[in-house]
Protein backbone atom coordinates (compact mmCIF):
# COMPACT_ATOMS: atom_id res chain seq x y z
CA UNK A 1 0.00 0.00 0.00
CA UNK A 2 1.35 3.38 -0.62
CA UNK A 3 2.41 5.47 2.10
CA UNK A 4 2.65 2.56 4.39
CA UNK A 5 5.51 3.54 6.53
CA UNK A 6 3.86 6.90 6.89
CA UNK A 7 0.47 5.87 7.53
CA UNK A 8 2.21 3.59 10.31
CA UNK A 9 4.13 6.59 11.84
CA UNK A 10 0.92 8.99 11.37
CA UNK A 11 -1.46 6.50 13.74
CA UNK A 12 1.59 5.71 16.55
CA UNK A 13 2.18 10.05 16.66
CA UNK A 14 -1.07 11.05 17.08
CA UNK A 15 -2.21 7.74 19.38
CA UNK A 16 0.46 8.87 21.83
CA UNK A 17 -0.75 12.39 21.39
CA UNK A 18 -4.43 11.11 22.66
CA UNK A 19 -3.11 9.18 25.50
CA UNK A 20 -1.38 12.40 26.86
CA UNK A 21 -4.20 14.69 26.18
CA UNK A 22 -6.24 12.24 27.91
CA UNK A 23 -4.52 12.11 31.04
CA UNK A 24 -4.61 16.22 31.11
CA UNK A 25 -8.29 16.06 30.40
CA UNK A 26 -8.94 14.09 33.50
CA UNK A 27 -6.89 15.87 35.74
CA UNK A 28 -7.87 19.44 34.21
CA UNK A 29 -6.58 22.13 35.87
CA UNK A 30 -7.81 25.95 35.62
CA UNK A 31 -4.23 26.75 35.85
CA UNK A 32 -3.75 25.09 32.46
CA UNK A 33 -5.26 27.89 30.42
CA UNK A 34 -3.22 30.56 28.93
CA UNK A 35 -4.54 32.92 26.57
CA UNK A 36 -3.81 33.20 22.93
CA UNK A 37 -3.95 36.95 21.10
CA UNK A 38 -7.18 35.33 18.92
CA UNK A 39 -8.44 34.20 22.16
CA UNK A 40 -8.97 30.58 22.33
CA UNK A 41 -7.39 28.56 24.96
CA UNK A 42 -4.18 26.75 24.43
CA UNK A 43 -3.44 24.27 27.07
CA UNK A 44 -0.21 22.34 28.47
CA UNK A 45 -1.86 19.19 26.65
CA UNK A 46 -1.40 20.94 23.17
CA UNK A 47 1.83 21.44 23.86
CA UNK A 48 2.84 18.41 25.03
CA UNK A 49 0.57 16.82 22.11
CA UNK A 50 2.40 19.17 19.21
CA UNK A 51 6.00 17.57 21.09
CA UNK A 52 4.71 13.94 20.91
CA UNK A 53 3.71 13.86 17.49
CA UNK A 54 7.07 16.18 16.56
CA UNK A 55 9.08 13.45 18.32
CA UNK A 56 7.88 10.05 17.04
CA UNK A 57 7.37 11.37 13.06
CA UNK A 58 11.01 12.24 13.17
CA UNK A 59 12.27 9.02 14.72
CA UNK A 60 9.83 6.94 12.64
CA UNK A 61 10.71 8.43 8.86
CA UNK A 62 14.58 9.72 10.41
CA UNK A 63 15.74 8.93 6.78
CA UNK A 64 13.33 11.59 4.84
CA UNK A 65 13.34 15.59 5.08
CA UNK A 66 11.18 16.73 7.63
CA UNK A 67 8.71 19.72 7.64
CA UNK A 68 5.63 20.11 10.28
CA UNK A 69 3.23 22.60 9.59
CA UNK A 70 1.39 22.63 13.35
CA UNK A 71 -0.43 25.27 15.37
CA UNK A 72 1.86 25.68 18.22
CA UNK A 73 5.41 27.64 18.98
CA UNK A 74 7.60 28.00 21.97
CA UNK A 75 6.95 31.59 22.24
CA UNK A 76 5.32 31.78 25.51
CA UNK A 77 6.95 28.77 27.25
CA UNK A 78 10.20 30.65 27.09
CA UNK A 79 8.41 33.68 28.92
CA UNK A 80 9.72 34.64 32.70
CA UNK A 81 7.14 32.26 34.90
CA UNK A 82 6.69 29.88 32.52
CA UNK A 83 8.90 27.18 34.12
CA UNK A 84 6.70 25.23 35.96
CA UNK A 85 4.60 24.87 32.89
CA UNK A 86 7.50 23.79 30.68
CA UNK A 87 8.51 21.30 33.09
CA UNK A 88 5.12 19.63 33.54
CA UNK A 89 4.48 19.42 30.09
CA UNK A 90 8.46 17.81 29.72
CA UNK A 91 7.41 15.19 32.53
CA UNK A 92 3.79 14.47 30.93
CA UNK A 93 5.90 13.91 27.12
CA UNK A 94 8.38 11.69 28.91
CA UNK A 95 5.48 9.55 30.48
CA UNK A 96 3.90 9.72 27.65
CA UNK A 97 6.95 8.78 25.56
CA UNK A 98 7.79 5.77 28.46
CA UNK A 99 5.06 3.59 27.09
CA UNK A 100 6.53 3.23 23.92
CA UNK A 101 9.34 0.74 23.69
CA UNK A 102 11.41 2.46 20.54
CA UNK A 103 11.69 5.58 22.72
CA UNK A 104 14.09 2.93 24.92
CA UNK A 105 13.33 4.91 28.25
CA UNK A 106 15.10 8.04 26.93
CA UNK A 107 14.84 11.04 28.78
CA UNK A 108 14.28 14.64 26.99
CA UNK A 109 15.24 17.61 28.40
CA UNK A 110 12.97 21.20 28.72
CA UNK A 111 15.60 22.27 25.82
CA UNK A 112 14.55 18.83 24.31
CA UNK A 113 10.89 19.65 24.42
CA UNK A 114 10.86 23.49 22.92
CA UNK A 115 12.97 22.21 19.95
CA UNK A 116 10.40 19.47 19.33
CA UNK A 117 7.47 21.99 19.55
CA UNK A 118 9.07 24.56 17.37
CA UNK A 119 9.64 22.29 14.22
CA UNK A 120 6.19 22.90 13.62
CA UNK A 121 7.01 25.95 12.58
CA UNK A 122 7.04 25.32 8.71
CA UNK A 123 4.70 27.11 6.41
CA UNK A 124 3.78 24.72 4.05
CA UNK A 125 3.51 25.43 0.22
CA UNK A 126 2.92 23.71 -3.22
CA UNK A 127 6.03 22.12 -2.99
CA UNK A 128 7.73 18.56 -1.35
CA UNK A 129 6.58 17.12 1.87
CA UNK A 130 5.15 18.61 5.12
CA UNK A 131 3.02 17.15 7.59
CA UNK A 132 0.55 19.28 8.89
CA UNK A 133 -0.94 19.07 12.81
CA UNK A 134 -3.57 20.44 15.15
CA UNK A 135 -2.20 18.72 18.15
CA UNK A 136 -5.45 19.81 19.82
CA UNK A 137 -8.45 20.72 17.38
CA UNK A 138 -11.36 21.24 19.71
CA UNK A 139 -9.48 23.18 22.36
CA UNK A 140 -12.84 24.06 24.16
CA UNK A 141 -14.76 21.01 23.53
CA UNK A 142 -11.02 19.97 25.72
CA UNK A 143 -11.53 22.24 28.38
CA UNK A 144 -15.58 21.50 28.37
CA UNK A 145 -14.67 17.64 28.79
CA UNK A 146 -16.31 17.45 25.03
CA UNK A 147 -15.05 16.46 21.71
CA UNK A 148 -11.34 17.10 20.20
CA UNK A 149 -9.51 15.34 18.18
CA UNK A 150 -5.85 15.29 17.67
CA UNK A 151 -5.31 15.88 13.42
CA UNK A 152 -2.66 15.26 11.33
CA UNK A 153 -2.62 15.16 7.44
CA UNK A 154 0.80 15.09 5.16
CA UNK A 155 0.58 16.99 2.26
CA UNK A 156 2.52 16.17 -0.84
CA UNK A 157 2.86 18.63 -3.67
CA UNK A 158 0.27 20.87 -2.46
CA UNK A 159 -2.58 17.77 -2.10
CA UNK A 160 -3.38 15.57 0.86
CA UNK A 161 -2.09 12.41 0.49
CA UNK A 162 -2.80 10.97 4.03
CA UNK A 163 -5.25 11.82 7.18
CA UNK A 164 -5.23 10.45 10.58
CA UNK A 165 -7.58 11.88 13.30
CA UNK A 166 -8.00 10.57 16.92
CA UNK A 167 -11.26 11.14 18.74
CA UNK A 168 -10.60 10.26 22.44
CA UNK A 169 -14.28 11.07 23.35
CA UNK A 170 -16.17 9.87 20.39
CA UNK A 171 -18.01 7.02 20.65
CA UNK A 172 -17.52 3.98 18.36
CA UNK A 173 -20.86 3.61 17.74
CA UNK A 174 -22.92 6.29 15.82
CA UNK A 175 -23.97 9.72 17.07
CA UNK A 176 -26.67 10.35 14.69
CA UNK A 177 -29.80 11.38 16.43
CA UNK A 178 -32.21 8.34 16.25
CA UNK A 179 -29.37 6.31 18.20
CA UNK A 180 -28.72 7.94 21.08
CA UNK A 181 -30.26 5.32 22.98
CA UNK A 182 -28.95 2.98 21.05
CA UNK A 183 -26.31 0.46 23.04
CA UNK A 184 -26.69 -2.64 21.23
CA UNK A 185 -23.41 -2.44 19.34
CA UNK A 186 -20.68 -0.81 21.83
CA UNK A 187 -20.21 1.45 24.50
CA UNK A 188 -16.84 1.56 23.69
CA UNK A 189 -15.43 5.58 22.97
CA UNK A 190 -12.20 6.76 21.30
CA UNK A 191 -11.94 6.18 17.46
CA UNK A 192 -9.16 6.47 15.50
CA UNK A 193 -10.09 7.22 11.77
CA UNK A 194 -7.44 7.26 8.54
CA UNK A 195 -7.39 7.43 5.05
CA UNK A 196 -5.01 7.57 2.66
CA UNK A 197 -5.05 8.71 -1.50
CA UNK A 198 -7.20 6.35 -3.06
CA UNK A 199 -7.34 3.58 -0.53
CA UNK A 200 -10.37 4.51 1.30
CA UNK A 201 -11.25 5.40 5.36
CA UNK A 202 -11.06 3.02 8.19
CA UNK A 203 -11.77 3.27 11.46
CA UNK A 204 -10.70 1.21 14.83
CA UNK A 205 -11.05 1.92 18.05
CA UNK A 206 -8.63 3.95 20.23
CA UNK A 207 -5.79 2.58 21.49
CA UNK A 208 -6.32 -0.97 20.51
CA UNK A 209 -4.94 -3.45 18.38
CA UNK A 210 -8.81 -4.25 17.14
CA UNK A 211 -8.77 -4.67 13.23
CA UNK A 212 -9.27 -1.72 11.38
CA UNK A 213 -13.37 -1.52 9.42
CA UNK A 214 -13.71 0.69 6.46
CA UNK A 215 -16.28 3.42 6.40
CA UNK A 216 -18.62 5.03 4.14
CA UNK A 217 -20.44 8.13 3.99
CA UNK A 218 -24.28 8.55 4.33
CA UNK A 219 -25.93 7.40 1.49
CA UNK A 220 -28.81 9.59 2.19
CA UNK A 221 -30.23 11.09 -1.09
CA UNK A 222 -33.24 12.74 0.01
CA UNK A 223 -32.13 16.32 2.16
CA UNK A 224 -35.34 15.87 4.17
CA UNK A 225 -33.73 12.91 6.09
CA UNK A 226 -30.50 14.06 6.27
CA UNK A 227 -28.96 15.73 9.60
CA UNK A 228 -25.90 17.96 9.30
CA UNK A 229 -23.21 18.80 11.70
CA UNK A 230 -22.12 22.41 12.54
CA UNK A 231 -19.58 23.73 15.05
CA UNK A 232 -20.56 23.59 18.81
CA UNK A 233 -19.45 27.19 19.45
CA UNK A 234 -21.48 30.13 17.54
CA UNK A 235 -18.06 31.96 17.37
CA UNK A 236 -16.99 29.37 15.34
CA UNK A 237 -19.75 29.05 12.80
CA UNK A 238 -22.74 31.42 11.96
CA UNK A 239 -25.39 29.41 12.73
CA UNK A 240 -28.41 31.52 11.63
CA UNK A 241 -27.00 31.07 8.23
CA UNK A 242 -26.62 27.18 8.58
CA UNK A 243 -30.61 27.28 9.58
CA UNK A 244 -31.89 28.77 6.46
CA UNK A 245 -29.80 26.75 4.52
CA UNK A 246 -31.45 23.59 6.30
CA UNK A 247 -34.88 25.35 5.72
CA UNK A 248 -34.55 25.46 2.20
CA UNK A 249 -33.29 21.69 1.66
CA UNK A 250 -36.79 20.45 4.08
CA UNK A 251 -33.79 19.48 6.46
CA UNK A 252 -35.94 17.89 9.62
CA UNK A 253 -33.74 16.90 11.91
CA UNK A 254 -32.21 19.50 14.79
CA UNK A 255 -28.07 20.04 13.88
CA UNK A 256 -25.98 18.12 15.63
CA UNK A 257 -23.46 20.80 17.25
CA UNK A 258 -20.20 18.95 18.19
CA UNK A 259 -16.16 20.51 18.38
CA UNK A 260 -13.37 19.53 16.18
CA UNK A 261 -12.82 17.43 13.36
CA UNK A 262 -14.33 14.81 15.34
CA UNK A 263 -17.17 15.96 13.12
CA UNK A 264 -15.49 14.81 9.64
CA UNK A 265 -14.88 11.53 11.53
CA UNK A 266 -18.31 10.67 12.50
CA UNK A 267 -19.39 12.02 8.52
CA UNK A 268 -17.13 9.45 7.44
CA UNK A 269 -18.83 6.56 8.98
CA UNK A 270 -22.55 8.27 8.00
CA UNK A 271 -23.79 9.50 11.13
CA UNK A 272 -24.79 12.58 9.89
CA UNK A 273 -24.68 13.88 5.92
CA UNK A 274 -24.07 17.53 5.70
CA UNK A 275 -21.33 19.58 7.53
CA UNK A 276 -21.60 23.47 7.20
CA UNK A 277 -19.17 26.26 8.38
CA UNK A 278 -19.47 29.45 7.95
CA UNK A 279 -16.92 31.49 10.22
CA UNK A 280 -17.76 34.78 11.05
CA UNK A 281 -16.34 37.72 8.26
CA UNK A 282 -12.47 38.10 8.29
CA UNK A 283 -11.78 35.36 9.56
CA UNK A 284 -9.36 33.01 7.85
CA UNK A 285 -9.21 29.17 7.70
CA UNK A 286 -5.84 27.33 9.10
CA UNK A 287 -4.70 24.55 6.87
CA UNK A 288 -4.74 22.17 9.96
CA UNK A 289 -8.11 22.52 10.74
CA UNK A 290 -9.39 20.50 7.61
CA UNK A 291 -6.58 18.84 6.37
CA UNK A 292 -6.69 15.68 8.12
CA UNK A 293 -10.56 15.70 8.04
CA UNK A 294 -11.30 16.68 4.49
CA UNK A 295 -8.74 13.53 3.01
CA UNK A 296 -10.75 11.03 5.86
CA UNK A 297 -14.28 12.40 4.25
CA UNK A 298 -13.26 12.70 0.47
CA UNK A 299 -11.93 8.96 0.78
CA UNK A 300 -15.15 7.54 2.42
CA UNK A 301 -16.80 8.95 -0.86
CA UNK A 302 -17.48 12.40 0.38
CA UNK A 303 -17.19 15.60 -1.22
CA UNK A 304 -15.86 18.89 0.39
CA UNK A 305 -15.86 21.83 -1.23
CA UNK A 306 -15.84 26.04 -0.03
CA UNK A 307 -19.29 27.66 -0.45
CA UNK A 308 -19.07 28.32 -3.85
CA UNK A 309 -18.21 24.48 -4.88
CA UNK A 310 -14.79 25.01 -5.11
CA UNK A 311 -11.89 22.16 -3.75
CA UNK A 312 -9.76 23.06 -0.65
CA UNK A 313 -6.52 24.03 -1.80
CA UNK A 314 -4.16 23.59 0.50
CA UNK A 315 -0.98 24.44 -1.16
CA UNK A 316 -1.07 28.62 -0.30
CA UNK A 317 0.81 27.95 3.37
CA UNK A 318 -0.60 28.08 6.27
CA UNK A 319 -4.19 29.65 5.21
CA UNK A 320 -7.09 28.07 3.30
CA UNK A 321 -8.47 31.11 0.95
CA UNK A 322 -11.89 30.33 0.73
CA UNK A 323 -15.16 31.96 -0.64
CA UNK A 324 -17.48 32.13 2.28
CA UNK A 325 -17.20 28.35 4.31
CA UNK A 326 -16.91 25.07 4.12
CA UNK A 327 -19.58 22.40 3.01
CA UNK A 328 -19.28 18.86 3.38
CA UNK A 329 -21.96 16.36 1.93
CA UNK A 330 -21.85 12.83 -0.58
CA UNK A 331 -22.49 13.41 -4.05
CA UNK A 332 -26.08 13.27 -4.37
CA UNK A 333 -26.91 15.92 -1.67
CA UNK A 334 -24.00 18.18 -3.25
CA UNK A 335 -25.76 20.24 -5.75
CA UNK A 336 -28.97 20.43 -3.99
CA UNK A 337 -26.74 22.18 -0.96
CA UNK A 338 -24.76 24.18 -3.38
CA UNK A 339 -27.99 25.63 -4.73
CA UNK A 340 -29.28 26.19 -1.15
CA UNK A 341 -26.33 27.65 0.15
CA UNK A 342 -25.81 30.15 -2.98
CA UNK A 343 -30.02 31.53 -2.23
CA UNK A 344 -29.08 31.89 1.38
CA UNK A 345 -26.34 33.67 1.06
CA UNK A 346 -28.20 36.07 -1.61
CA UNK A 347 -30.67 36.71 0.74
CA UNK A 348 -28.77 37.77 3.50
CA UNK A 349 -26.56 40.11 1.80
CA UNK A 350 -30.17 41.66 0.39
CA UNK A 351 -31.03 42.02 3.73
CA UNK A 352 -27.79 43.02 5.50
CA UNK A 353 -27.54 45.70 1.97
CA UNK A 354 -31.46 47.08 3.38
Amino acid sequence: MAYEKELDAAKKAASLAARLCQKVQKALLQSDVQSKSDKSPVTVADYGSQAVVSLVLEKELSSEPFSLVAEEDSGDLRKDGSKDTLERITKLVNDTLATEESFGGSTLSTDDLLRAIDCGTSEGGPNGRHWVLDPIDGTKGFLRGDQYAVALGLLEEGKVVLGVLACPNLPLASIAGNNKNNKSSSDEIGCLFFATIGSGTYMQLLDSKSSPVKVQVSSVENPEEASFFESFEGAHSLHDLSSSIANKLGVKAPPVRIDSQAKYGALSRGDGAIYLRFPHKGYREKIWDHVAGAIVVTEAGGIVTDAAGKPLDFSKGKYLDLDTGIIVANEKLMPLLLKAVRDSIAEQEKASAL
